[in-house]
């Protein structure tokens, strides 16, 4: 007992030694952490404005530069159509008829009608013939000639009235077949056999395929700065090695009323056998916008809801810069102002900055 109350004082002493040990070197910590600054790392890009042209793809289809909507002259009811969508067919070969037997009748009236013309004017003509004899030798008036005259001539116009009716008739009766007028393929189908149509409706698309083109959508925005008659590159989207070159040949004057672009038509002279009518194709042409300044995405923050970038000066601290956005072309943005050559903005850490915040550059490189 003796010996425990003997070490006692020793170990308080001890215990008190090192609590303001401890005390001091907290103390240092907090006197090191108050004098050190609060240096926040970035990455930074350096603006370098750039001379090159951008190049712009639209996905479209091929389609012909010819093509028509056939139908029927005249109204009646279907009775076969041989061809389908995708039918090759020649000048000359039929694509539909109609029910003939309206027009057939129609055709036996008409020489009906000339046949009781034609007997008309010979009986009229033989008429006038023995009215103007009789004339001569004073057996009859100039009235009753006169009348015989006009009755012949009447009869003559009837006739020539009947036969222009049954050339009508052939002919209608002719328009119950429909024929291509050219060599082509079936693009689309308008009717079917039992369906009755009425003159000018579409019965079959005839596209022909000897000179093809490339059809795209575009937006207004590409009008800002558009090349003077580009080389436009086409490939299939199926397979890209398959391509070729042409030139715009179309430009719709007014945009779609629902979609609001333009139909651009572009022509390929050379276009490959593989590039079918319908197929998808990729058009790419480079535009020349001169001198542009693109930053990544990340760099940009909102200043009063307009948007800036974070600066870093000479000191390396960081300001906010206010700048205006040109068009956001993937995960870059194209700078309209506010930024110069030589300009280091900070792509990374943007959210956590203040003004005039000390800061140290982990990668720099080159904003083009």
């Amino acid at each position: 007992m003796a010996a425990s109350s003997f070490w006692r004082p020793f170990r308080l002493i001890a215990a008190i030694g090192i609590l303001v040990l401890i005390a001091a070197l907290t103390a240092c910590k907090k006197e090191e952490t108050a004098a050190a600054p609060n240096i926040r790392p970035v990455r930074t890009v350096t603006v370098e404005p750039r001379e090159a042209g951008e190049t712009v793809s639209l996905t479209g289809e091929i389609q012909p530069r010819y093509q028509a909507d056939l139908g029927f002259r005249v109204n009646g009811k279907i009775l076969e159509r041989p061809v389908d969508v995708g039918t090759q067919v020649k000048t000359g070969d039929l694509l539909a008829r109609l029910d003939p037997q309206q027009y057939r009748q129609d055709l036996e009236v008409a020489k009906a009608e000339v046949a009781k013309a034609d007997a008309e004017v010979t009986r009229s003509q033989a008429q006038e013939y023995r009215q103007r004899e009789l004339l001569k030798n004073g057996h009859t008036t100039q009235v009753a000639y006169d009348q015989a005259l006009k009755t012949f001539k009447t009869a003559q116009a009837q006739a020539d009235a009947a036969r222009a009716k049954q050339v009508q008739a052939s002919e209608n009766l002719g328009y119950t077949d429909l024929k291509a007028d050219a060599d082509g393929v079936i693009s689309a189908i308008g009717a079917d056999p039992g369906q009755v149509v009425s003159a000018g409706q579409m019965v079959v698309r005839l596209a022909q395929p000897g000179e093809r083109e490339a059809v795209f959508n575009l937006a207004e925005a590409a009008f800002k700065n558009p090349p003077k008659d580009p080389i436009v590159e086409v490939k299939l989207v199926s397979n890209p090695d398959i391509k070729t070159e042409g030139r715009v040949r179309y430009l719709s004057p007014q945009a779609d009323p629902t979609t609001r672009t333009f139909t651009v038509r572009v022509s390929l002279p050379d276009a490959p056998p593989q590039m079918r009518l319908g197929a998808n194709v990729i058009g790419s042409v480079t535009v020349n916008e001169g001198s542009s300044i693109a930053i990544p995405g990340s760099a940009l923050f909102q200043k009063d809801g307009q948007p800036a970038v974070w600066l870093v000066d000479k000191e390396d601290t960081v300001q906010l810069k206010p700048i205006t956005v040109q068009r956001y072309q993937g995960d870059s943005v194209i700078v309209g102002d506010g930024l110069a050559r030589g300009d280091v903005v900070v792509t990374a850490g943007v959210q956590k900055l203040l003004p005039g915040q000390k800061v140290s550059l982990m990668e720099a490189s080159a904003a083009q």
